[in-house]
């Protein structure tokens, strides 16, 4: 029974931040979880989004001492707000030609990367 709870678990935290996207911090998602499974810890969450991390099943986004979630594991580029936080993903349809050119030097081969823009959000610019 008790590998059940996990397996749920850990299906509950990957859902929501497939559905979310808006790069959760541990302490944001164990928030919503809590609705849904009032009984999960926070020990659990943090557990296993650096297991999920470690695995590749889920990106950790480390930014000083703050550490956001992300569901989505394919190449992509990240905005953060210098102001508030906020963390989403850039549609940048160039991600692939940037690899080709740099693994056309026969030096590297790119499995992933890491990019991620700074700046004031939209709704912190307008408030």
């Amino acid at each position: 029974m008790e590998k059940f709870s996990f397996i749920k678990q850990r299906k509950l935290i990957i859902d929501e931040l497939k559905k979310l996207k808006s790069h959760l911090t541990a302490d944001e998602l164990y928030n919503i979880l809590r609705k849904k499974m009032p009984k999960i810890s926070m020990g659990t969450v943090y557990r296993n989004l650096e297991i999920m991390s470690e695995a590749g099943i889920i990106k950790k986004l480390e930014h000083s001492t703050q550490k956001r979630f992300d569901g989505d594991t394919t190449p992509h580029y990240h905005f953060r707000c210098k102001n508030c936080g906020h963390v989403y993903d850039i549609d940048f349809f160039e991600s692939e030609k940037i690899n080709k050119v740099i693994n056309s030097e026969k030096e590297h081969n790119i499995t992933g990367f890491n990019l991620e823009f700074e700046g004031i959000c939209k709704n912190c610019l307008n408030s």
